[in-house]
């Protein structure tokens, strides 16, 4: 079996090692990125494709009847076309599950960063305004206590619930809304409630869910209109949920306080993005999913889907 991955560079930039993928082919072939225009050529006589974000379009896929299988950096699949993958006998598979703790623990940075402001306080000492200050503390800009604040989080899926145990821990009442709710989960803490009633009384709006055509742009005008004036928004999701217009306008009225996203709609983000001229947006460039141990875990779930494959029982096969 021939392997190829036609775009490595993000998921093991060097500092891990490909030898579990290596050992389960006869040759195995890295590239960092593949342009549309290289894909077909590159994918050649390989009989596995592993991809991140590379398209794989129908018109890939019948170009190229060597392949057996294609398996994914990632948990999302849009990338792939799953329906003509399973029309020639492919199986599409993901990684679920590997990056819930990574992606909660940056909801949770994101809110941190936005309530305590470490970055603009550093920022404020190394350009020595701590050296000048008379008094033994100063503040550049509003802090906030979360103790005590309700957390609405759309959606209870795996990150989500792993969310909410942490803001439950400091200190925070949650509410969630699922279209499956988890009524089992709920507790002194925990509530599960309507869309309406959760942007009516939460403090904090975070979002965990996958984008779908009822979730594309689900936060806008309408939604923030029902949300408690200076509401925070928590984005690790996907960034189209996002309207990013109503959302930068309702940033710069105020009515939001503040943004946290690991994510956009358009990715790298373009410099037209309104998000970038809004006030108090805090970003990260789609790293949750990017610590050392994370990707360590998904390089080794994609080796096991590999694997599984090849002993005749696929595993997390999405088509």
């Amino acid at each position: 079996m021939k392997i190829v991955i036609l775009d490595g560079e993000r998921a093991n930039p060097g500092d891990l090692s490909w030898d579990g993928i290596r050992a389960l082919g006869d040759e195995l072939t890295i590239y960092p990125r593949t342009s549309p225009e290289e894909t077909v050529a590159r994918i050649a006589d390989n009989d596995i494709v592993i991809v991140n974000k590379t398209l794989i379009p129908r018109s890939v896929i019948e170009a190229c009847p060597s392949i057996k299988m294609i398996t994914l950096f990632a948990t999302g699949y849009n990338v792939i076309d799953v329906k003509a993958a399973r029309e020639h006998g492919i199986p599409v598979c993901n990684i679920p599950g590997y990056s819930t703790d990574a992606v909660a623990q940056m909801a949770t940075a994101l809110l941190l960063e936005i309530c305590s402001q470490v970055g603009r306080h550093n920022e404020a000492v190394h350009h020595g305004a701590w050296c000048a200050s008379e008094d033994f503390s100063f503040t550049v800009s509003s802090l906030t206590e979360l103790h005590g604040k309700t957390a609405g989080l759309i959606g209870c899926g795996a990150i989500g619930r792993a969310f909410g145990k942490i803001l439950k821990a400091m200190g925070l009442n949650v509410l969630y809304y699922a279209r499956h709710p988890k009524y089992e989960l709920e507790d002194e803490q925990t509530r599960f409630v309507s869309l309406d009633e959760l942007y009516e009384k939460s403090d904090i709006v975070s979002l965990h869910i996958p984008l779908t055509d009822d979730t594309r742009e689900m936060i806008d005008k309408a939604a923030i209109e029902k949300m408690k004036d200076g509401v925070i928004l928590i984005n690790t999701a996907r960034g189209a949920i996002l309207n990013e217009i109503d959302v930068a306008e309702a940033l710069k009225s105020g009515k939001v306080r503040a943004l946290g996203a690991d994510v956009v709609s358009v990715e790298p983000i373009e410099p037209t993005n309104p998000l970038l001229a809004a006030p108090n947006a805090y970003f990260t460039p789609h790293i949750a999913w990017a610590p050392l141990e994370t990707r360590d875990r998904l390089l080794k779930i994609v080796a096991e889907n590999i694997r599984c494959f090849l002993e005749g029982h696929p595993q997390n096969v999405v088509n």
